[in-house]
């Protein structure tokens, strides 16, 4: 299993806009980002006693969590994932899903994700039976992707981050989200090593690494 380092900052506007103009002038824009962004929408998963949550709360240093996610409204391709994490470092499986398979996982008829081909999908099924996980939340938000070849680097600004509150029907594009908070998160992962220029152009000062978590944000309403 391959880790990538993982650094988030909470900025403020006036933050983004000088990262931004920075990361433009020696990084390149995601080629899947439509005018520089994408909307990311996002159903996660917990159980009745709100195991990632908890572990994300208490700041526990090996978590994981699994969601399944989709970007700019287009539901032809939709991915499951699984992000682990030990301390700064990360991993993201992923197996795609058709429509149908991922509303019939909303819907809780699972049985045929024992017999799928992909481990992340059968992991799931195991502890949606296991561990009682179930669909918790929406998450959406609005994200500016860029990327420096060299340490596969890869720096996302997010913002505009809102909660399906109860409702776990995120394939529904009239589903109701509600802002959940005004913050900006700036992420940073890379490989081996972070190229100089990289760290000089998100550098900003009196700012510390954060803990912000959007699904804990997304949490506020239950």
């Amino acid at each position: 299993m391959d880790f990538r380092h993982e650094v988030k900052h909470e900025i403020n506007y006036m933050d983004m806009l000088q990262i931004r103009q920075r990361l433009s002038a020696v990084a390149y824009p995601d080629p899947h980002a439509v005018d520089g962004k994408y909307l990311i929408r996002s159903l996660y998963f917990d159980n009745l006693y709100d195991k990632a949550l908890m572990e994300k709360v208490n700041g526990l240093s090996r978590r994981e969590k699994f969601r399944i996610r989709y970007y700019n409204g287009d539901t032809s391709v939709i991915h499951l994932e699984k992000k682990s994490k030990i301390d700064h470092l990360g991993n993201k499986q992923s197996a795609p899903l058709s429509k149908e398979e991922a509303q019939s996982i909303v819907d809780g008829n699972i049985d045929w994700m024992a017999e799928s081909k992909f481990p992340v999908v059968r992991e799931l099924y195991t502890k949606m039976k296991i561990q009682g996980l179930l669909p918790k939340t929406i998450v959406d938000y609005t994200r500016e992707p860029f990327i420096f070849p060299a340490g596969n680097v890869r720096v996302t600004l997010d913002y505009n981050i809102r909660s399906g509150m109860l409702c776990t029907d995120f394939l529904n594009p009239d589903c109701v989200t509600m802002p959940v908070s005004e913050s900006i998160l700036l992420e940073v992962k890379w490989d081996g090593f972070l190229p100089d220029i990289i760290r000089d152009v998100v550098a900003l000062e009196d700012r510390r690494e954060g803990a912000f978590s959007k699904y804990e944000a997304c949490r506020i309403y239950g």
